[in-house]
């Protein structure tokens, strides 16, 4: 027994002698990994305040290219398309894919499993596909609705609305149907008992359980309408170019400090909006998890 016990013991310190070998290894594949990620995010930040008019050549510190950026009509241009892209197809993404969460939710299971699939294959096919097959479907309905109806649809900021949405309301559904899935159901039955209404209820129970999913569906939306390139630049008329189409026509020309300049700050503005909504998703689960518990109480008070 005392040469098993003597075995075992031989085995564990050979594996201990590996563990900080492998911790080690570990540690700097990890750290490699983060540097592959993020080391061409900060070049680019950083020759964002480049003197030098050649962005490969650093030759002092400098804001200049900022105030420049602004001053440039273009990139207000650019920027003023990609809000008002952006903030419709976050709001519209938003609403129909909560809408139809909640419309599934109702539905049998086989005709549940097939919108999930559905859902399912929408995220699955890649982008550029997604962008074709648009282009192709407004191509052919504009070239029969304008002369049909002596119309002028053309392709444009509304076009990209609709493409960006129809290409968001899969993430928003599959949100808020992960949060409706892990809802307290007893909540609204408790309610139901108390005769409130179905809209009461809802109003009162059911969305401020989902609002930290459909906040997060409206802010992914927001963010991948307002960085998207691909679908854009398929669907995008004269005068509708969003700042990605912008730095990729720039990019062309040559790297410059100004292109540098409006990433930056395409990329803070980005991590503001995720600063954001983490600061009101902590703030509803603080209140969720003071109040919900009485809001069954809450209704039975206003009857």
């Amino acid at each position: 027994m005392s040469h098993g016990v003597s075995a075992g013991a031989g085995a564990k310190q050979g594996i201990d002698r590996w563990g900080p070998l492998v911790e080690g290894w570990l540690r700097a594949h990890t750290a490699i990994v983060y540097a592959f990620l993020y080391l061409p995010i900060a070049v680019v930040v950083i020759y964002s305040f480049n003197d030098n008019r050649l962005a490969t050549i650093w030759t002092g510190f400098t804001l200049k290219w900022y105030p420049a950026v602004f001053d440039d009509p273009v990139v207000k241009a650019a920027l003023g398309n990609s809000f008002l892209v952006a903030i419709p197809t976050a709001i519209l993404a938003t609403t129909f894919g909560t809408m139809g969460a909640l419309g599934l939710q109702r539905v049998g299971k086989r005709t549940k499993m097939l919108f999930d699939g559905l859902t399912y294959i929408s995220i699955i096919v890649p982008e550029i596909v997604i962008a074709l097959s648009t282009l192709v479907l407004f191509s052919q309905a504009f070239a029969w609705l304008n002369p049909t109806f002596g119309l002028k649809f053309n392709l444009g900021v509304q076009t990209i609305i609709a493409a960006h949405m129809l290409f968001n309301i899969s993430f928003v559904l599959l949100l808020v149907r992960a949060r409706l899935d892990g809802m307290d159901r007893t909540l609204v039955e408790a309610s139901y008992d108390l005769f409130a209404s179905p809209w009461r209820t809802f109003r009162q129970i059911t969305f401020p359980q989902l609002t930290p999913a459909i906040l997060a569906g409206f802010l992914l939306s927001f963010t991948f309408s307002f960085d998207d390139y691909v679908i854009t630049s398929f669907v995008s008329g004269p005068g509708s170019s969003t700042l990605p189409l912008f730095i990729f026509g720039q990019v062309k020309k040559g790297v410059t400090p100004e292109t540098n300049a409006v990433a930056t700050m395409m990329l803070f503005f980005t991590l503001a909006m995720l600063g954001v909504g983490q600061f009101l998703l902590g703030r509803n689960s603080k209140k969720e998890a003071g109040g919900v518990g009485g809001m069954a109480a809450m209704i039975a008070e206003q009857r």
